[in-house]
C-alpha cells in the first residue's frame, strides 16, 4: 500500500478488500504515549471488522510496539483517532498499515476455469474418398451413419492451459507411431493407409480433474468407448481399419456412460452395435502538534 503522512488527531484510510496488520510503531511522548484508536469510518460498519484480543478494550491500541487486526470484507474506510494520554499532552503517533496475505495456490494462475475452455477443441480426420473433415468435441469422424477409413487425425486446441494432450497412431501393420503434439497431423494423406491404432495420452498440472473419453468403431467390430489420462484404440487383431472416432475431454468426477441395450441396424449397418468399456477415476504535513502518521504498505490411470 502506498505511504501516507495524516495530519490532525484523526484520518480515515481506504483499504482494498482483504485482512490488514495495524501496529502502532512509535510516540514522541515515550512516558505518556497517547492511545490509538481503530474502527470503521462511519457507513461502513458493515464491511469492516477489528480484531483484537478477548481480554483487551476494543479497537484500541494504548501505546507503541501494539498491533490488532482489521478484516475488509469489501473497499471500505477504515477510520484512526489519536487520544492523547495526558492532559494537553502530545497526539503524535507513527501507525503502520500492512496487509496479510496468506499466499496463492501453487496451481499456476492460468489454470482459471474460464481459460480451460473443453468446447475449443477441434479434432481433424482425413476420411479415405472425402478429405480432411473438422469436428468438435463429442462429435463422429465417420462413425455409426457413415462409417469411412480414417488415415490421420490432427487435435487443435487453443486454450489448453495447464494440459498437454499428446496422440500418436498406427497405420496398417506398421509399428505405433511417437507422441505428438496438439496441432500436428499424425498419419497419412491419400495413401490408402488407413489408421489400425490410436493412443491419446493426457498429462500436465491439472491432468488429474480431466480424462479423455473415447467412442470408437475398427471395421467389423463394435464400438468401443475407452476412458481414462491415456487412452489405446485398436480392434480385435490390431489390423481393422478405424471407421469411426468420437472424442472430449471431461471431468475425471463425471459417471461413465451407461451402455443402453442394442438396437437392430438396417441391413447396411449390420456391423456397427454398441459396447461400452468405462474405467472411472478412483482415486492481496510536516510533523506538527496534533499528528497522526500512518504508513501503509485449484491417480493416473490408463484404460485400454
Amino acid at each position: 500500500m502506498a505511504r501516507e503522512t495524516i495530519t490532525g488527531q484523526h484520518k480515515e484510510v481506504d483499504l482494498n478488500r482483504g485482512l490488514f496488520l495495524i501496529t502502532y510503531k512509535s510516540a514522541d511522548d515515550e512516558d505518556y504515549p497517547p492511545l490509538v484508536k481503530i474502527f470503521a469510518a462511519p457507513g461502513h460498519e458493515g464491511q469492516i471488522q477489528v480484531i483484537t484480543h478477548p481480554d483487551s478494550e476494543p479497537n484500541t491500541l494504548w501505546q507503541p510496539n501494539t498491533s490488532l487486526v482489521v478484516r475488509a470484507s469489501t473497499a471500505a474506510k477504515l477510520h484512526v483517532e489519536v487520544i492523547a494520554g495526558r492532559p494537553n499532552g502530545s497526539r503524535n503517533a507513527a501507525v503502520k498499515i500492512e496487509p496479510i496475505s496468506q499466499g496463492k495456490s501453487s496451481e499456476p494462475a492460468y489454470l482459471d476455469s474460464d481459460l480451460m475452455d473443453l468446447d475449443q477443441i477441434r479434432i481433424l480426420g482425413h476420411v479415405a474418398g472425402i478429405g480432411d473433415v473438422i469436428v468438435g468435441p463429442d462429435e463422429w469422424i465417420a462413425g455409426p451413419a457413415a462409417p469411412s477409413r480414417i488415415e490421420g487425425v490432427a487435435i487443435e486446441w487453443p486454450q489448453q492451459a495447464g494440459l498437454q494432450l499428446r496422440y500418436a497412431v498406427k497405420s496398417g501393420s506398421s509399428p505405433t507411431g511417437k507422441l505428438v503434439e496438439t496441432g500436428e497431423f499424425a498419419g497419412t494423406r491419400g495413401r490408402a493407409m488407413p489408421l489400425t491404432g490410436l493412443i491419446l495420452e493426457l498429462s500436465g498440472p491439472w491432468s488429474d480433474a480431466y480424462q479423455i473419453a473415447t467412442d470408437a468403431i475398427f471395421l467389423s467390430s463394435p464400438t468401443m468407448r475407452v476412458i481414462g489420462k491415456r487412452v489405446v484404440l485398436s480392434g480385435p487383431t490390431g489390423r481393422e481399419p478405424l471407421v469411426g472416432l468420437r472424442i472430449r475431454l471431461e471431468s475425471a468426477e463425471q459417471e461413465p456412460a451407461v451402455a443402453l441395450p442394442a438396437r437392430p441396424k438396417p441391413a447396411a449397418q449390420a456391423n456397427v452395435s454398441q459396447v461400452t468399456i468405462s474405467t472411472a477415476k478412483t482415486d492481496d504535513k510536516p510533523p506538527s502538534s496534533g499528528r497522526v502518521r500512518v504508513f501503509r504498505s485449484r491417480a493416473k490411470q490408463a484404460s485400454e
